[in-house]
C-alpha cells in the first residue's frame, strides 16, 4: 500500500524528534596532540606500527553479535602494507604533525575505511613509536537501488568490490536506466597500482543509445610536497543527447565525442605554507553531430569540432585545513580547504595540428575559504571556461558560488548556498537546467533553462544521535530552494519567472558500508507553480553529502 505524502512527512518529523530527545554525541577527536610536542622536541619516528582492524569491534559489547562477527569473518581486511604504502612519514624522519595530519585526510579519503587513528607509543633515545590503527568498512556492494527526482525514476542492479582481496582496487559491474538511457557498465580503479602513486582506470559501458569506453593512467600531484606529476587519458563516448523546454524533450541528437590528454608536472613542494605547481600537455577533442533516424532533430545542430592543443598549467594551493564534524556528512570527520586555491590553463589549438579552428582555450579555478565567529565557515569558489576566436569568447562558461555553514550547537546547523552560472555565446546543444534534479526540488526535471541560472538554499540541518544497529546514522533537513533559469531560445514560456520550493527531508547514512553516501528522503512543495507542476514533489537519492 503506497502512502500519502502528509503521512510520510508525519513520520519523518517524528522519527527526527523522538531522535533528537536522546543526549549529544562526543565529536570525533583529532590526531593526539602529544605529537605537537614530540615535534617541538625534534623527536624522530622509530617503528612504525599498522594495525588493520575489521569492520566491528567485537570487544565492543553493543558490536559483539552473531551477524557483525560473520562480516568481519568475510570480510577480507585491508592488507597493512596498502596501508603503510600510503604514509606521508617515514621511520628515522623527525616528527611532523603536519604530515600526520595530512595522512589522515589522504586515508579518510578512501571509501574502504571507516576510521584512522594515529596514536604516539613509548618514546626511547628521542626516537618515538607510532601506532595507526585502521578500521575497515564492509566493501562489497550487491544489490540493487532506486530513485525519484524531479519526477523521473532511475534505478538498477549492480555488483561492486571497492577493496578487491584487501588491495584497496575497485571494481564494479552493473545494469542502470535513467531518463536518458539504459546502461551496463564495467569498471576497474586502483588510486595505489603496483605499490606505487599511480592512479590506474578503466571503464567501458554498453548503452542503450551506443557506447563509452574511457582509460587513465595518473601520477598525481598525490601530496603537498610532491615534486611531479605525470599521466596519460582518454575517453570516447557515443550518445544521444536531448534538448529540454519546460521538463519535456524537444528534440535529440547523436553526439560522437572523443577525448584525450597527456601530461607532466613538477614543483618546488611545500614552501613556506604555499604549493606552486607547473605542467605542460597536450588535449584532444573531437565533437561530431549527427540527425538521429526516428528521432526529431533541432532546428540548427552544432557545428563538428576538432581541438588539438597544447597547454600549460598553474596551480596554486595554500596549507589551511580546518577538521570538522557534522557538516557534509554524519557522525564522521570532514576536511575543509580553507586556503587559497587557484588554477589556470591555457591551451592554444591551431589549424597546423588538424584543430578546426585556431582558438584560444581557457580554464581557471579559485576558490577559498572564510571563518567567522568561533565556528561559523564560509566557502567561496568560481569557474572560468571558453574560447577565444575571431575577436570574441566562444562557449564560456563562468559560475560562482557560496556555501556558508552556522553551527547552533552540537546537532544543529544552518546551512546557506547561492550560484549563478552564465554562458556566453554557447552552441545551440548548450544550455543550463534547472529542476528536481538541480537543485529545485519541487518542480520537474530540467523544468527551465536557459544561458543563465541563479540557485539559492536554505536549510536547517538536524544531525541526530541514533545509531541505528550500529550501522545507520540518521539526520534531517527543513529547506527551501529559490531559482531560475533564463535566457537563449529554449526558455520555459508556460511558467519563466523565479520558483520556489519548501520542504523536508531525512538523511541516512550506512556508516559502515564503503558505498556509504546519503540517502535523501525528501518531500518538496513549488510555492509559486503553474498547472502542469504537481503539488508535492517525493524524491529518493543518495549523494556524497548531506
Amino acid at each position: 500500500m503506497l502512502m500519502k505524502p502528509t503521512a510520510l512527512v508525519a513520520m519523518g518529523t517524528l522519527a527526527l524528534w523522538l531522535a533528537l530527545a536522546s543526549p549529544a554525541r562526543a565529536g570525533d577527536e583529532p590526531p593526539a596532540q602529544g605529537f605537537a610536542a614530540l615535534e617541538a622536541a625534534g623527536v624522530r619516528i622509530g617503528e612504525i606500527r599498522i594495525r588493520a582492524e575489521d569492520i566491528f569491534d567485537t570487544a565492543d559489547p553493543r558490536e559483539d553479535n552473531g551477524l557483525f562477527q560473520l562480516a568481519n569473518k568475510l570480510h577480507i581486511q585491508t592488507r597493512p602494507e596498502v596501508i603503510e604504502r600510503a604514509l606521508l612519514f617515514r621511520r628515522g624522519e623527525l616528527v611532523s604533525v603536519r604530515l600526520i595530519e595530512e595522512t589522515e585526510r589522504l586515508l579518510r579519503g578512501n571509501r574502504y575505511l571507516y576510521d584512522v587513528k594515529f596514536s604516539p607509543l613509548q618514546v626511547h633515545d628521542g626516537v618515538v613509536d607510532i601506532e595507526v590503527v585502521t578500521r575497515d568498512t564492509w566493501s562489497l556492494d550487491a544489490g540493487g537501488n532506486a530513485s525519484r527526482a524531479g519526477g523521473a525514476n532511475a534505478g538498477g542492479i549492480h555488483i561492486a568490490e571497492y577493496n578487491l582481496l584487501g588491495t584497496g582496487t575497485t571494481v564494479t559491474l552493473g545494469r542502470s536506466k535513467n531518463v536518458d538511457r539504459t546502461s551496463t557498465a564495467l569498471g576497474l580503479r586502483n588510486s595505489r597500482a603496483f605499490g606505487t602513486w599511480a592512479d590506474l582506470s578503466y571503464s567501458h559501458a554498453v548503452n542503450s543509445d551506443g557506447r563509452r569506453d574511457a582509460a587513465s593512467v595518473i601520477r598525481p600531484f598525490y601530496a603537498l610536497d610532491a615534486r611531479w606529476a605525470a599521466g596519460v587519458s582518454a575517453s570516447k563516448d557515443d550518445r544521444i543527447d536531448s534538448v529540454y523546454q519546460a521538463g519535456s524533450i524537444q528534440s535529440e541528437y547523436r553526439h560522437r565525442q572523443t577525448q584525450a590528454e597527456a601530461f607532466a608536472g613538477w614543483s618546488q613542494g611545500l614552501v613556506d605554507g604555499w604549493v606552486h605547481r607547473y605542467s605542460l600537455g597536450v588535449a584532444v577533442q573531437d565533437d561530431a553531430y549527427l540527425p538521429e533516424p526516428g528521432l526529431v532533430a533541432p532546428a540548427v545542430l552544432p557545428p563538428d569540432r576538432k581541438l588539438r592543443s597544447p597547454f600549460v598549467r598553474w596551480e596554486l594551493t595554500e596549507d589551511r585545513f580546518d577538521r570538522e564534524l557534522n557538516r557534509n556528512l554524519i557522525g564522521r570527520p570532514e576536511f575543509f580547504s580553507l586556503g587559497l586555491n587557484a588554477t589556470v590553463q591555457l591551451g592554444y589549438a591551431t589549424r597546423s595540428l588538424g584543430s578546426s579552428d585556431n582558438a584560444l582555450l581557457y580554464t581557471a579555478s579559485v576558490s577559498r575559504g572564510f571563518e567567522f565567529r568561533a565556528e561559523d565557515t564560509l566557502i567561496a569558489a568560481a569557474k572560468l571556461s571558453g574560447q577565444f576566436f575571431d575577436g570574441q569568447a566562444h562557449r564560456q562558461r563562468l559560475g560562482v558560488q557560496a556555501q556558508y555553514y552556522r553551527p547552533q550547537g552540537p546537532r544543529w546547523l544552518l546551512y546557506a548556498a547561492g550560484s549563478l552560472d552564465t554562458l556566453t555565446r554557447p552552441d545551440p546543444d548548450e544550455a543550463l537546467v534547472l529542476g528536481g534534479e538541480d537543485g529545485l526540488r519541487g518542480y520537474p526535471l530540467r523544468y527551465q533553462s536557459g544561458t543563465h541560472r541563479a540557485l539559492f538554499t536554505l536549510e536547517e540541518r538536524f544531525y541526530t544521535d541514533l545509531y541505528v544497529w550500529r550501522l545507520f546514522r540518521v539526520g534531517g533537513a527543513a529547506f527551501v530552494d529559490a531559482g531560475r533559469a533564463w535566457g537563449g531560445e529554449m526558455t520555459n514560456a508556460t511558467n519563466p519567472g523565479w520558483l520556489a520550493n519548501a520542504g523536508v527531508g531525512l538523511r541516512i547514512v550506512n556508516a559502515r558500508s564503503a558505498f556509504s553516501n546519503v540517502l535523501h528522503l525528501d518531500i518538496a512543495m513549488p510555492l509559486n507553480s503553474a498547472p502542469d507542476v504537481k503539488r508535492t514533489q517525493f524524491l529518493v537519492k543518495t549523494r556524497t553529502s548531506f
